[in-house]
């Protein structure tokens, strides 16, 4: 695959650090805009508002925040449908990628393979699984002032199936083990599948199981 070049441009729209969290998704969104309009919109401190990157329809990838930083991207939560929202502030625990269109459209073929080499490295570095709530749109996380971003034409089939080419495919039995943990309480907030239990986790499951018996 084609490696694309990222180019820094900066916004002051960001939290330093992230309070101590990492980030465990990645958001899509649109701009409904056109560059340049777009780009200067998310550096205008008037705007208090950022992503991490910027993907144009000419395949360029902005780079706004760094990723060790929090942007202002999903901050505002309006009825959210997304099981890893924890309460707490999702710009702490998420990466945004923001593409250049306008309401309605989709990526260009060029701005799909810069995305899709985007979020490949993003999953590589940060460990993100390949799995749909692990990769979302911003509409989950407000799904009433932001109901159309990125979009009904965004690729979701095609950028699964490319990334799930080279990359990590969780099994249904591990979703489905982790949904019915969130279900009896077990897990609050993000858990990658793979991820370790500590003692505590343990601990708990088997006070839980003696209480049953």
């Amino acid at each position: 695959m084609e490696k694309f070049k990222v180019v820094w441009i900066g916004s002051p729209n960001y939290t330093p650090g992230r309070a101590g969290r990492k980030p465990i998704a990645i958001v899509n969104h649109i701009t409904a805009g056109l560059n340049p309009g777009a780009l200067q919109w998310l550096q205008n401190p008037k705007a208090r508002v950022s992503v991490h990157y910027l993907v144009s329809k000419k395949g360029e990838i902005f780079q706004l925040v760094k990723e060790e930083d929090t942007a202002w991207a999903n901050g505002a939560v309006n009825q959210p449908h997304w099981p890893l929202y924890d309460g707490s502030n999702p710009n702490y625990y998420t990466l945004s990628i923001e593409h250049e269109a306008l309401a309605g459209e989709g990526l260009t073929d060029r701005q799909y393979q810069a995305s899709l080499w985007l979020h490949q490295q993003l999953i590589n570095r940060w460990g993100i699984p390949i799995h749909a709530d692990f990769i979302i749109g911003h509409y989950r996380i407000d799904s009433v002032n932001r109901k159309n971003c990125p979009g009904l034409n965004f690729p979701w089939d095609s950028l699964f199936a490319d990334l799930r080419k080279t990359g990590e495919n969780i099994p249904a039995w591990k979703q489905d083990i982790m949904t019915r943990a969130r279900q009896a309480g077990l897990i609050t907030g993000q858990h990658h599948p793979d991820e370790r239990a500590d003692k505590w986790f343990v601990l708990e499951v088997a006070l839980r199981v003696q209480k049953i018996k």
